[in-house]
């Protein structure tokens, strides 16, 4: 696709068929405009992070080719959770949720607008989004920061399970 970027996206779930939700999720990506599912990770499970008083997530990343821009892209994201059930709330911050897609790289783009920042600025911290953004590009470099395996291992990702 001419005039197209690879972006990654993470997906996670923790209510319902989490894993059924995160595929129809994969399914939804690449049917939005202009956008091709390149590559999808296996499924993992791992603790909550943040609030750790709720089930487990189950977790995946998805390469993505589109012609959307970062916004337009988000704003699509922003609809396919809401089709599967999301609702947002100001004070939700990592509570269960049915589906939560997050932009983690849009290319080699640094954006930092209201309610956009790409990479997403905790994509380092997060083992449960690198090991699984590491599997399908191990070579993804983290724009402003370095390589994503270099991140991933300063972390402890032991509490992560591929499932499928």
């Amino acid at each position: 696709m001419n005039g197209s970027t690879v972006a990654l996206i993470g997906l996670g779930g923790n209510l319902g068929d989490a894993a059924a939700t995160l595929r129809q999720a994969l399914q939804d990506l690449d049917a939005l405009p202009g956008t091709r599912l390149l590559r999808a990770s296996r499924l993992y499970r791992s603790r909550a992070w943040g609030r750790t008083d709720q089930a487990d997530f189950i977790n995946a990343v998805a390469m993505i080719e589109t012609a959307l821009g970062a916004r337009e892209l988000l704003d699509a994201m922003l609809g396919i959770e809401h089709a599967a059930g999301r609702e947002r709330h100001a004070d939700e911050r990592w509570g269960p949720r049915t589906l939560d897609l997050d932009l983690l790289l849009y290319g080699a783009a640094e954006i930092d607008e209201p309610g956009l920042r790409v990479p997403h600025p905790h994509l380092h911290e997060r083992s449960f989004a690198l090991v699984p953004l590491v599997e399908i590009a191990p070579d993804a470099m983290i724009p402003g920061l370095g390589s994503a395996r270099a991140a991933l291992a300063q972390l402890e990702p032991s509490d992560i399970e591929a499932i499928g």
